[in-house]
């Protein structure tokens, strides 16, 4: 009987194991998009921990911006009303998440984030 546990454990653990290994994402960039439910159109520039800059422009209301990867790291997002306000949403990326940066009814800004399998 000892010996029929001691198999049974090694299966068990081996099973974890193998499982453990077969997750979906091993260090994946992250992606983020920006969701528009304000009421203006919107322009986003995304300054990244590396200092690079990229504009995504004329996101109208109840629109989505393209899901792009960025490396880990802090995210500066400025998103310019179409009257002119601005709001600034600062957001650290982690591997193997997508992220979804909303201009809100109010225009305010929110941020969620889904691990990715």
């Amino acid at each position: 009987m000892n010996l029929l546990k001691k198999t049974a454990v090694l299966l068990l653990m081996s099973a974890i194991v193998f499982l453990q290994s077969c997750s979906g994402c091993d260090n994946e960039n992250p992606t983020a998009k920006v969701s528009n439910l304000g009421t203006d159109e919107v322009s986003v520039q995304v300054k990244t921990t590396g200092g690079n800059t990229e504009n995504l422009n004329n996101i109208a209301p109840n629109g989505t911006s393209a899901t792009t990867s960025y490396a880990p790291g802090e995210i500066t997002y400025t998103i310019v009303l179409k009257g002119g306000e601005e709001l600034v949403e600062v957001v650290t990326l982690d591997y193997c998440e997508d992220y979804t940066i909303t201009v809100n009814s109010d225009n305010t800004i929110s941020t969620t984030s889904n691990p990715r399998d």
